[in-house]
């Protein structure tokens, strides 16, 4: 059986690598995308089970997610942004574009399992 896919984007040496690495650990094979604007053409073309994404300024993710959001192929991929916690100005923009759900990036490593329960679940 294959492993499911999960589309890593992140600006952010660390804290980036350590969920590549605890993705890899969780069963996922892990593609990361170079720029947060290849998000939607990576979603169309591998169709992940989940993408996560790192929305710190100076980035575009939000924009992306908001462009997965509009697609019909994609706008069912469940998507974990990540900041940094105080920074109320992303968040908001997160739950505008269709974030699935938003996390600090301090400690996201070891929250992941129980972060990616959460927004996969089927309601």
């Amino acid at each position: 059986m294959s492993k499911p896919l999960a589309l890593l984007y992140y600006s952010n040496l660390v804290p980036g690598s350590q969920l590549a690495g605890r993705l890899q650990d969780l069963g996922y094979r892990v593609q990361n995308v170079s720029s947060a604007a290849l998000l939607p053409g990576a979603c169309d073309s591998e169709m992940p089970l989940v993408v996560i994404a790192e929305l710190a300024p100076p980035t575009d993710a939000c924009a992306a997610i908001a462009q997965l959001r509009a697609s019909p192929a994609t706008q069912h991929i469940p998507v974990l942004g990540f900041a940094r916690a105080h920074d109320a100005a992303v968040q908001a923009q997160a739950r505008e574009a269709g974030v699935t759900l938003f996390a600090a990036d301090a400690g996201i490593a070891e929250q992941l399992p129980q972060l990616l329960d959460r927004i996969l679940q089927v309601e």
